[in-house]
């Protein structure tokens, strides 16, 4: 039977994605001026309309409204006849202070890394691939640089007529033990003005986005190339659909290529480990993969709130690793620290560093000095072996 992977990734003007760098956008405000703020800010975007809700703990004060309208316009948002417009849009705030039953797990011991408990119960996972230069599955990679590439054809006015609205899929066929085939097939769907026909649009998207993109040696004459499969996409971003915080989480990680504990990332500060330890747990596996002591690997990490230790860890190779398991497991516990605090210090993680990465995904990103993305471990694992 033929093996295939897909992977997925939107742009930034996809509704969802909205929502997210609007969230994050405000926790930057609001960590420029109060670093040990706490936020948790939930974001819904329709035609019209923004609200914005959840919760934030600070001394600072941002202007909500402002830091949305700013946003949606950077993003391509401002003009009337989107239907989602910076100049015209409603938003409204909700926010409240943070739960004073939440807020005690974490204010007992502010900076003690062995009393600062995690700011809620969940598990995350961290996952590193050697399949491509940025340890990410390849599928998911080339989806995200169609989709940085369609901004960059926007924004450069190379192909004008493109709206900020598109999604791009990737499907790969494997070997019999995993390894990619080629790629067997494209889809990108990107929204564009009314005007524009959609043979010109498909001539376009392929010569300045998909050929630019996909490496030569994947692509045959049997991938097939699937752009605007359903025709006309004028309508769309939060005009055709609403968009929501949180809800694109596997685009955001590894492009079900591995698990996923739930939890979301924008708009919520380090205290939060779906957050900040997922990103840790990246940063592990990442060293240990670049390191040489697996193909790939992937970390679970469990939280109880209120308590710093992990409740557990587990590392899986998959039968990829090049040393024993119970190796890798001493190397992590002596080199890396999963307490809430710690990770925070380690990753200086109360910075305004988060905007950026609430498009095009949190892993990877060549295009972005992220520190969970640092191989500064490599040769301290080395060592050990």
């Amino acid at each position: 039977m033929t093996k295939f992977f897909t992977a997925e990734s939107v742009a930034n003007g996809h509704p969802d994605k909205v929502a997210d760098q609007i969230a994050d956008a405000i926790l930057d405000a609001v960590l420029t001026e109060d670093p040990k703020a706490r936020a948790a800010i939930e974001v819904t975007t329709s035609t019209g309309d923004v609200s914005i809700f959840g919760e934030l703990s600070t001394t600072s004060y941002v202007n909500v409204r402002q830091i949305a309208v700013d946003t949606i316009k950077a993003i391509g948002y401002n003009q009337p006849e989107f239907g989602f417009s910076a100049d015209s849009i409603n938003v409204s705030n909700k926010i409240v202070e943070q739960s004073p039953d939440i807020a005690q797990a974490v204010d007992a011991a502010e900076d003690d890394p062995d009393q600062l408990g995690a700011g809620d119960q969940g598990m995350v996972f961290g996952y590193a691939t050697n399949e491509t230069t940025d340890y990410l599955p390849l599928a998911l990679d080339l989806s995200h640089q169609l989709m940085r590439k369609i901004r960059q054809v926007r924004n450069d006015q190379e192909l004008a007529y493109l709206r900020p609205d598109a999604k791009g899929e990737v499907t790969l066929e494997l070997t019999d033990d995993g390894q990619v085939k080629r790629i067997a097939a494209v889809v990108l769907s990107t929204q564009h003005d009314a005007e524009v026909t959609l043979e010109q649009l498909r001539a376009d998207i392929k010569k300045f986005v998909v050929d630019l993109v996909l490496p030569a040696d994947l692509v045959d004459d049997q991938t097939k190339y699937y752009i605007n499969p359903s025709g006309r996409f004028v309508l769309g971003g939060p005009q055709a659909d609403s968009g929501l915080t949180g809800r694109k989480i596997i685009v955001d990680t590894y492009g079900g290529a591995a698990h996923h504990g739930g939890g979301a990332f924008s708009g919520k500060d380090a205290t939060k480990v779906d957050r900040s330890a997922a990103y840790y747990a990246r940063y592990v596996a990442k060293n240990l993969v670049a390191a040489g002591l697996a193909d790939k690997i992937e970390l679970q990490i469990a939280y109880a709130i209120g308590v710093a230790k992990p409740v557990s860890l587990n590392i899986e190779a998959f039968g990829t690793e090049k040393v024993a398991e119970d190796k890798i497991e001493a190397i992590v516990e002596k080199l890396f620290d999963f307490r809430p605090l710690a990770i925070i210090n380690s990753l200086d993680l109360r910075r305004p560093i988060y905007k950026q990465t609430a498009a095009y995904g949190h892993f990877g990103r060549p295009d972005l000095d992220l520190p969970w993305e640092k191989l500064d471990q490599v040769e301290k694992i080395k060592a050990e072996l």
